[in-house]
């Protein structure tokens, strides 16, 4: 018999994107990876991604990984990019600063762009132009960007009078026995990278505002400077960021709120607590009271559980293991209790509170629940970031044989919801994160179901690796609004591992207990963000269905009031009010218009005199000698169909 090979032995086999393999050697970098592909690969190298993740070049490669070889004209580019330029931005700081007083925390590209976070530096807006200047120096001075692995003890002595680097080096210290570095010019930082080769690399770079921040995101810990700011590889591109982000500022749903009097967040309820005035509340409740009507067709019966349960639910559940640094939790007595963070573990109660027969399911739950979280206070921001939430959340229990049906039929019911306000939507298969509960072969199952589905029906869909809730895969549901924006919302997850933790039964056809497959769906995600995306979306100018105020009666003079209001009380149905100001009409107009009200009625000598109204849109178009009938059943009608925009004077 022949000895083995002694070189196969040592090679390593990585998977490429195609499916193909190459093998390298065990100590091959995702460079020496690149050059094997090819010279003109190699010399293009700018990063590399392992199994997804986006690392250095000159990391190594391993056994089995997944390779994908980022260059300049990969999507990961800018990435690579942005990141570099926060370092740009770190050095500038230090260059125009006291580099012994300031000191350094981290810089990570993000989104939109990057930040860079830092102690002891005293800077405000007027400072950013100065800062930006030096960027640009550091850029068109074109240093090379090198990489050098350290061991910790030389990292310790080069990050001497650093705190925020040397807390950093010790968690890295943790499991590996060296450190890399990047060094540009008279400036380096301790960075796993990966960057471009020099600065000269990046393209245009802008300082967008200054914020504070905690350091890693623990009001406990010291505020730092967080300065933000954005690069793009050409000026045009950087353009037309920055005329989005003025559009987003100027749809920013906190403005907006406070103009059309729809929420607050005060001091009397802390962050993230909102509180809900008249008109956001009916722009709610009309919300609600859509998905209510989508819940009954589909056969949902409403329960209703308490704010705060005894924490061995939350044991039972998985919670208290996976969100106990998420969740308000408090003593009463000897008993230890929690604000509840998800609505799921109640339902199971319920439903495990008497026996059910594989007749009776499906069993469908539906509860406008409110559940809490508690976020860091930095990172709270109007109704998209809140401590306390509502959530239409949806339980099924269900027989396995049923799993198809239920999940195709909430999936109907999602892009029923997301096609009524025209959002265009993408699907992703998340799947099972690091933290999680429950057998590999239960996950396997549970994946392989929502995949089926997918397929089945043809939908175009993502996988989105590690993304999945912590007892189940789920479908994930992605929507752009008005300026292309992408909001995560609706979500159908299921779950093998609750009805198990429950130890949920139902009494099958051989009279045997079997176990029920666990069902959890939200059809907005929750109330507070996806109102949020429609105040973005429409810039206030919601669907006559969902305005506050639909219509407003404008009298022409103080002698039209009396018709204005008989007219007004014709429209008792809708939303009306009437503007009796001692006001100029062109004045009344001016102010419905910025109060976003889709419709005004306007009525003056002659239409009292005929009877009649004249109609004018939020869209300034005007129409005399209306009848009263036949606006009133267009108001009708655009309503039940829920259309989008008030249509009235655009047929």
């Amino acid at each position: 018999m022949s000895e083995p090979d002694s070189q196969s032995q040592e090679q390593i086999t990585v998977v490429l994107p195609d499916g193909s393999e190459l093998e390298v050697a065990p100590d091959a970098t995702v460079e020496d990876c690149a050059y094997e592909i090819g010279p003109g690969l190699g010399s293009d190298t700018v990063a590399g991604k392992l199994d997804g993740e986006l690392v250095a070049k000159e990391e190594p490669v391993y056994d089995g990984v997944e390779l994908e070889i980022v260059t300049d004209g990969s999507e990961e580019y800018l990435e690579v990019m942005r990141h570099s330029a926060s370092h740009c931005l770190a050095q500038a700081v230090e260059r125009l600063y006291d580099e012994d007083e300031v000191k350094l925390a981290i810089g990570p590209p993000t989104d939109e762009g990057f930040y860079y976070d830092f102690d002891n530096l005293d800077v405000d807006e007027e400072d950013l132009a100065a800062l930006e200047d030096e960027i640009e120096e550091i850029i068109a001075e074109d240093y090379e960007i090198e990489r050098e692995d350290v061991s910790i003890e030389e990292a310790e002595e080069r990050l001497e009078g650093e705190p925020y680097k040397l807390e950093l080096l010790e968690e890295f210290a943790d499991e590996n026995d060296t450190v890399s570095f990047y060094k540009q010019g008279e400036w380096e930082d301790l960075c796993a990278g990966p960057h471009v080769d020099s600065t000269g690399e990046i393209g245009v770079v802008e300082l967008l505002e200054i914020a504070g921040a905690y350091w890693r995101g623990d009001e406990e810990n010291t505020m730092q400077t967080r300065i933000y700011g954005t690069a793009f590889e050409d000026e045009g591109d950087l353009e037309d960021f920055l005329e989005r982000k003025q559009e987003a500022e100027k749809r920013d749903h906190r403005r907006i709120g406070n103009e059309m009097n729809l929420f607050s967040i005060q001091d009397v309820t802390g962050p993230g607590l909102p509180l809900y005035h008249p008109p956001g509340k009916t722009v709610l409740k009309e919300l609600e009271d859509f998905v209510e009507d989508l819940n009954k067709d589909a056969g949902y019966d409403y329960v209703e559980t308490p704010h705060v349960f005894k924490t061995d639910l939350w044991h039972r559940s998985g919670h208290y293991e996976n969100y106990q640094d998420d969740m308000f939790i408090f003593d009463v007595g000897d008993d230890e209790f929690g604000l509840k963070p998800m609505n799921c573990p109640g339902h199971a109660a319920i439903f495990q509170d008497q026996s059910w027969s594989y007749r009776d399911l499906p069993i469908r739950y539906a509860e406008n629940g409110k559940v809490y979280r508690k976020e860091q206070r930095g990172e709270l921001s109007g109704l998209s970031r809140v401590w306390a939430f509502t959530i239409d959340d949806g339980h099924l229990f269900i027989r396995p044989d049923q799993i198809r049906q239920e999940v195709e039929e909430i999936m109907d019911m999602i892009t029923d919801v997301l096609e009524t306000f025209d959002l265009e939507y993408e699907m992703a298969l998340a799947t099972r994160p690091e933290k999680s509960v429950g057998s590999d072969e239960i996950w396997d199952r549970a994946e392989e179901q929502l995949e089926n589905v997918l397929e089945n029906r043809a939908h175009d869909y993502e996988v989105e690796e590690g993304d999945g809730a912590f007892y189940g895969p789920k479908i994930d549901f992605a929507f752009e609004d008005a300026i292309g924006r992408s909001w995560d919302g609706p979500t159908v997850q299921l779950d093998f591992n609750m009805p198990e933790r429950f130890d949920l039964n139902y009494v099958g056809e051989d009279n045997e207990e079997h176990r029920p497959v666990m069902i959890h769906r939200a059809l907005y995600g929750s109330y507070e963000r996806f109102f949020m995306m429609l105040i973005e979306h429409y810039e206030g100018r919601f669907p006559l269905w969902l305005a506050p105020e639909q219509v407003r009666v404008l009298p022409i003079s103080d002698d039209n009031l009396g018709y204005a209001h008989r007219v007004a009380n014709e429209f008792d149905d809708f939303r009306v009010e009437v503007d009796g100001r001692d006001s100029t009409l062109e004045r009344k107009i001016r102010a419905a218009h910025d109060d976003r009200v889709p419709y005004q009625i306007i009525v003056g000598d002659n239409e009292e005199e005929d009877g009649n109204i004249s109609v004018r849109d939020r869209f300034e178009d005007q129409e005399y000698d209306v009848e009263i009938e036949e606006f009133k059943q267009h108001l009708e009608d655009e309503i039940a169909e829920q259309r989008t925009q008030p249509d009235f004077l655009q047929d």
